[in-house]
This record gives structure tokens, sequence and C-alpha cells, in this order.
């Protein structure tokens, strides 16, 4: 039946741990655990009894919480009714006690004693504080420090007869010559050195005495911890060895080994050293099928010891080629996220060994190199010749080149990663680009690079487009030409030119100046005018009169 509860306030329950392994053990255990519905240690425990499997309930607690971070105490079937420390060491306390009392001191007494060891106070345990914390902590230390398996045979599971006498004379002799009870006092008088700091323990402070030690041996309430895991020591029970203090179960560890599979000393002279620890030879078992691994071959996964054949079977990659397991004796080599067997890494076409050769890849299967290239590599499109896997491939748009092939079509040197320009087919360096294809000036021949003038269809420098007469530059200006030659306007004008008869200057005809011939004479259109009147003849009748020319009017008069 699944726990009321009440029962589940009274259970430290591995429900609320996700992801627990003893929820995956109940899976893979032959008996049905048919309306079980916590993977709580009390219950299982309770159901292995009723169902005569205490061999299933072994199995789990050998392998309490290694991987889901429960604290093993937690769990642990020893520690249900955990009691006071005078109950587990067989001393009995008639007198009902809080949980956080200290014996020997008054209650204002026990406030100073709470206060020396503020610092150390377990506060937010699971969330809680005050008293409740002090409990939680309690609980925890109890067994932690005080291990029943520790204390009396009966709490023990794996001691054979044999081996039990001396497991009661180590009791014996512990309790006689190193465990004790520490004396808590309030301290009046002359400060005296406390033993764990070396610092003075002040009058009226409280102060612990550890007779085992010494007996003016005196400590810090604070200080009195054990001497290994540095934890305040539970109701002030101590062991003393070499001077110094230790919990129950740091002392124990001092002088015998402990199985990390079942959490109770070896008293055997033969038990298993692995992973660091010690183990009961029959406990150091396969995390997946629990066969003992004493003596056996074994691979560490997880920080869990598998067996060869479990490990193979679980995690274990399969070949590509061959479809079989790689076992650890085997090397497994990979390639995105497939594996092969070192003999089965081979080439999909021709079949030669791949190992420490280079390779491609098409279609989930790998070939050699030249079965590569053959099948599906690209070619060069400047030799023709394909890319060889690993080979230096220079891309631009749709094309490719093998490094050395890209190179430019005139000089013929690689370009590598310098500056380029394409034109049609062809790549060209910068220098042999503009030497072959750039503008030039048709005077100087000189590349022009900005700013240039074309007259008549052809390139010129600006500063090389002048006068071909004065050299003044014609660049913005009007200008006329002769002879496929440019002249500015005064140039032109004065070499070329017809002359006015009337003023003498130059015709030139720019701007769109007009002018007037007769016979071997010219005017401009201005400069037609009649010599006496000065009236414009253009278009009009006019006689001559030597060298000049006169309207009708001015004639007849002349003439009268």
């Amino acid at each position: 039946m699944p726990p009321t509860e009440s029962d589940r306030e009274g259970m430290l329950c591995l429900s609320r741990h996700e992801g627990c392994p003893w929820d995956e053990a109940l899976k893979e255990a032959d008996q049905p655990w048919t309306g079980l519905q916590y993977s709580c240690l009390k219950i299982l425990h309770l159901y292995c009894k009723v169902f005569d499997n205490e061999d299933v309930l072994e199995m789990v607690i050998r392998k309490t919480c290694k991987s889901c971070g429960c604290d093993r105490l937690s769990h642990s079937v020893y520690h249900e009714e955990l009691g006071s420390v005078r109950e587990r060491l067989g001393l009995r306390d008639t007198r009902p006690r809080p949980p956080h009392d200290i014996p020997g001191l008054t209650a204002k007494q026990t406030e100073l004693f709470f206060s020396a060891i503020a610092e150390r106070t377990p506060t937010g345990v699971g969330g809680a504080t005050g008293a409740t914390a002090w409990r939680a902590w309690r609980t925890r230390a109890l067994a932690y420090q005080l291990p029943k398996q520790d204390l009396s045979l009966a709490h023990c599971r794996h001691i054979d007869e044999e081996h039990k006498k001396q497991f009661e004379d180590f009791v014996a002799a512990r309790n006689e010559i190193a465990l004790d009870i520490g004396v808590a006092s309030q301290h009046h008088g002359a400060s005296v050195e406390c033993m764990g700091c070396n610092k003075p323990v002040r009058s009226g402070s409280i102060t612990i005495q550890a007779p085992r030690i010494a007996e003016e041996a005196f400590y810090h309430p604070a200080c009195f911890t054990c001497s290994e895991c540095d934890e305040l020591l539970v109701e002030l029970a101590y062991c003393c060895l070499d001077g110094r203090l230790y919990c129950v179960r740091h002392y124990a560890e001092r002088l015998k080994p402990r199985c990390h599979a079942c959490d109770e000393l070896i008293f055997s002279g033969e038990y298993t050293k692995a992973m660091n620890k010690d183990w009961h030879s029959g406990h150091f078992c396969c995390w997946q099928c629990d066969e003992s691994l004493t003596g056996q071959r074994y691979v560490l996964r997880d920080e869990h010891p598998y067996c060869i054949k479990c490990y193979e079977s679980v995690f274990a990659n399969g070949c590509e080629e061959c479809n079989k397991i790689i076992g650890i004796d085997s090397k497994d080599l990979s390639y995105k996220d497939k594996h092969w067997h070192e003999a089965c890494f081979l080439c999909a076409k021709c079949r030669v060994s791949l190992v420490d050769k280079q390779f491609g890849s098409k279609l989930d299967k790998i070939y050699c190199g030249n079965c590569y290239d053959a099948q599906f590599a690209s070619r060069c499109d400047g030799c023709g010749e394909v890319f060889r896997a690993g080979t230096k491939k220079m891309e631009y748009k749709t094309r490719q080149w093998h490094e050395k092939c890209f190179c430019c079509v005139v000089c013929k040197n690689p370009i590598g990663t310098k500056s380029f320009i394409p034109r049609e087919q062809e790549i060209y360096c910068a220098g042999c680009y503009e030497d072959k294809f750039a503008t030039r000036c048709v005077k100087c021949n000189k590349i022009i690079t900005q700013g240039g003038v074309t007259y008549k269809n052809e390139p010129w420098h600006r500063e090389c487009f002048t006068c071909t007469n004065c050299n003044t530059s014609l660049a913005g200006q009007r200008f006329t030409s002769r002879d496929e030659k440019p002249y500015c306007a005064d140039c032109f004008g004065e070499l070329f030119a017809k002359r006015c008869t009337s003023c003498t200057k130059p015709i030139t005809g720019i701007g769109g100046t007009r002018f007037i011939s007769f016979e071997d004479r010219h005017w401009h259109n201005d400069c037609f005018i009649c010599a006496q009147c000065k009236t414009s003849l253009v278009g009009k009748g006019f006689i001559t009169d030597g060298q000049d020319i006169i309207c009708p009017e001015c004639a007849k008069q002349k003439l009268m």
C-alpha cells in the first residue's frame, strides 16, 4: 500500500530527487513491484521483508545514490530511528531533553553556547532556520558521525562469523580508550588556551573539556570539531587518537578501511581497492549486471564501474562497415558521429585502408583521395585538373582554381590574395589590366586616372589638351582646330583667320560671328557700313568707291 501522509513526513523519500538510480534499479528487478509508488528505502525495506527479497534490497543499498547526488545518509535503512548520542552508545538518559539542549548547561549557559558557535549555525538547511535547522543538522550528524554499523554488531550485515570477534574487540577497545562525551561548562578564573585554535578561553565564556585528550584539555565550542571532516561534534561525542579529536566515523577510518558500497568497516584481510576507494570483495560490482569485478577487468564510466560485457553492450559504438560492436580492445575510429573498427575503415570503392590517410566523404560513405577525386571532385578552371582532397582552392563567383593556377593571363604571376580585375573570362592583375585596357592620353601616352578630356573621340589629360601654338590649356575654354590640331581663339585668329577690311582684325567665326565677303575683301557684319553715313549695308545694295563702300544715297550725292 502507498504510505499515508504521516508516513511521508517520517520518511526520507527519494521521490524528491529526480533521476535517482534507485528508480531504475526497481524497474530492472525480477520481482514485480506492483503498487510501489515511492522509491523510499523504508518502504522498500518493508516490501523486501514481506516478499523475502533481501537480496534485492542489498543490491539497491550497494548502489545508493552514486550518480543522482542524493546524500547517502538520507537513504540508509540503518538510520531510521536515530535516538540520542547516549542511546546510540548504549548509555541510558531518562531525562527528556530538547534536540538542541547541551547536558551540564543551564538555559542561559546554553544560549551562550549557541552564541559561541553562531558562525557555524546550520541555518538555511532545506530552507529551515532556528530549532528546525538544528534538528535537521542533528539528524544528519548523528547518522554520519555515529553510524550504527560502527557501534553494534546488530546493525552490521557484512561481517562474517570469523571476523565478528574482531569487530567486538575493536568496539570495546575504542569505547575503553578513545570514545567519550565532552563536558560543557562555563569557565571561571584565569584564561586558558584552546587546544583547537590556541587562542585564550576567557572567564565567563563556555568551554568544552575533553578528558580523553587531557585533564586540562579546553576547547571553544566552535573549535570542538572532528579533525578529519571539521564538523561540529554532535552532542559533544568524540574519539581521541594521537591527541586529536575525531568523530566516531573518522576515528574508525583512521584504523580500518570502510566499504564504499555498504558503508561498513572491513575486518577481512582480503578486500578490493579500486577507484581510490575500499570495497568488500563482493561489493565491487558491475553497475549494470551486479557481477563482482574483483580480479576482473572493468571500465569506469560516469564514476561507475562496468564489466567489459556490460560496457560494450551499453556504451560501445557499432561499426558502420560490419555492424558489429567495437569492443574496448579495438581501436574506435570516428568521423561525423560514425564509427569504424580500424580494419573496417576502408574506401567504399577500392577498399584500401584509410587509416592515417586523406579521405573524403560523400552520401554517408568515405573514399580515398583518388576515388573521391575521380567521382566527385570539381576541376580547376585554369589547368582542368581535379581538386584533390585537402588541396587549397581559390574561388570567384562560379569559377575555381588551384592556388598556382589563379594567375594573371598576361604576366602569369599568381595573384593569391592581391587585388585583381576580371574581364570577360580572363583574370588580370591590376598592373597588366592597366597596361592593356586603361585609357591613355593621345599626347603623352600615359594612363588617364582621373579628369580627362575627349576631343574628336580621343582622350587627353586636361593638362595635355593645349593650344598647338601657345600651349595654353584649352580645357574649359573656347577653341577651334586647323589641320586636326586645336588652337585657342587668339592663336587661330592670328595665324589663319581672314581679316576685316574695315578694322583689320581677324574674322574667326568663334561664337557664331557672321561676316561678309566681296571679291577678295572681307568684313565683320558690324564693320560692313557706308564709309560716308556709317549706315549698315548688310542686306542692302552698295557701291564701291576705291577701297571704300558707300550706300546708293551717298553715291548720288557724291556725283551731284
